[in-house]
């Protein structure tokens, strides 16, 4: 009876143990965080180059990448302060957290109609090098696509008797200006000639004169380029034999880039070419690009029964790479109202808000009333004006900033926004 009892009891006093402890426990962990926050902020703290919200009080890896963490020392010149309602960052950090801004003007919220896309090359800046001449491919010095190639670099090595007989034909007509005097004959128009054929069939100029100046004609000549971008197909091997005019290798240019999407037949009369639009890409953090339409298929595609449009866009950065789905928002651009983008707005139960950069390099929190626009810009009501600065990109981690130097507390630690 008695262990039967004790039995019973156990699963009572393990819950009553259990709760005793668990204050204590939350008391020391939360003594130990806001110890930790004191020592980072007398003796600097530990961040990654990557993840600036990440601050440690030690040195280690990034909880996030895994990197290995940089260490920022604060002094009175370098440290981020809260004054009043503003926070004060540091070059560094703004560097580190990649902060962009926008002005608050008047832009299209229409919501428009928005199409699923596919990135894809410019056919029209698609390049190719071809053999100037026929031989057997000794040796290739470009052999993966993808690989970026300039003009004047080495991409065959191509072994051709006719190559030879040229450059000996080139070589004799030197010879015979330096020996023979017959009046009769034009020597330098011989060379020239000789010289033309030579470039014709892919030799440059310090090759030539390489050549003149060696006086040995060889049946082997390195090929160089005279196209640039990126590889995008090789049709040649090693050791196979080419004819004149057969393609060596194909480049895309990834400068410009096209945006192909579908439409159905009942809608080609709501896409014109020429009309603006707005290309967002999901896998770059919703990265938007104004463009026009550059091109409606006058022909409905095969069985489908769809229509093709094409938007031409500017890719500076390389960012984008054939293959990226994109999204294709037109708009008649007639709903027109003061908005801010889209990613600079935080919002959460409390409601919506911006980050406001000032003008003397400060950044401070504004709750805003906002209306409904589109994935591109957001209308404000009530908040802003005309010719303020948001923050859009950076504004959580400025929340987290915020966050960290009132010590752990909530919001903003009673700053007024």
């Amino acid at each position: 009876m008695n262990n039967t009892l004790s039995y019973k009891w156990t699963p009572v006093l393990a819950a009553f143990v259990f709760l005793s402890v668990l204050p204590a426990c939350e008391q020391k962990k939360q003594s130990v965080s806001q110890e930790q926050v004191s020592m980072i902020k007398t003796s600097g703290y530990y961040t990654c180059s990557m993840h600036p919200q990440v601050h440690e009080a030690h040195p280690g890896n990034c909880p996030i990448c895994g990197m290995k963490l940089i260490k920022v020392e604060l002094t009175e010149d370098n440290n981020s302060t809260i004054t009043k309602d503003r926070l004060m960052l540091t070059a560094v950090q703004i560097q580190l957290a990649a902060i962009q801004t926008d002005t608050v003007k008047m832009e299209n919220v229409d919501a428009g109609k928005t199409i699923t896309g596919m990135v894809s090359t410019d056919e029209n800046r698609a390049l190719e090098l071809s053999a100037r001449i026929a031989g057997r491919i000794q040796r290739l010095f470009i052999k993966a696509t993808g690989e970026n190639i300039s003009i004047g670099q080495p991409v065959y090595m191509i072994y051709s008797e006719d190559l030879l007989a040229a450059e000996k034909e080139y070589l004799l007509a030197m010879q015979q200006q330096k020996l023979l005097h017959n009046p009769d004959v034009d020597y330098k128009q011989l060379i020239a000639a000789a010289e033309n054929k030579l470039r014709l069939w892919g030799l440059s100029p310090i090759q030539i004169n390489k050549l003149a100046a060696s006086g040995k004609a060889s049946a082997t000549q390195t090929i160089l380029s005279n196209i640039s971008g990126i590889v995008s197909d090789i049709a040649v091997q090693e050791g196979g034999y080419v004819s004149e005019g057969a393609t060596i290798l194909k480049t895309q240019s990834l400068h410009n880039l096209w945006v192909e999407a579908q439409i159905y037949a009942n809608e080609t009369a709501n896409y014109k070419q020429g009309d603006p639009v707005v290309v967002n890409f999901p896998d770059l953090n919703g990265l938007a690009i104004k463009g026009r339409i550059d091109f409606t298929n006058p022909e409905l595609s095969g069985n489908s029964k769809v229509n093709l449009i094409r938007v031409d866009i500017n890719n500076p950065q390389g960012l984008i790479r054939p293959g990226m789905q994109a999204y294709v928002t037109v708009a008649d651009g007639k709903h027109k109202a003061l908005a801010v983008p889209a990613s600079a707005i935080l919002t959460d139960a409390m409601g919506s808000e911006v980050w406001l950069k000032n003008a003397d390099g400060s950044f401070s929190a504004r709750m805003v009333t906002l209306g409904t626009g589109n994935q591109n810009f957001t209308p404000v009501l009530s908040g802003l004006k005309a010719g303020d600065v948001v923050v859009t990109n950076g504004a959580y981690l400025l929340n987290s900033e915020a966050l960290f130097k009132n010590g752990g507390n909530g919001g903003m630690g009673g700053m007024k926004m």
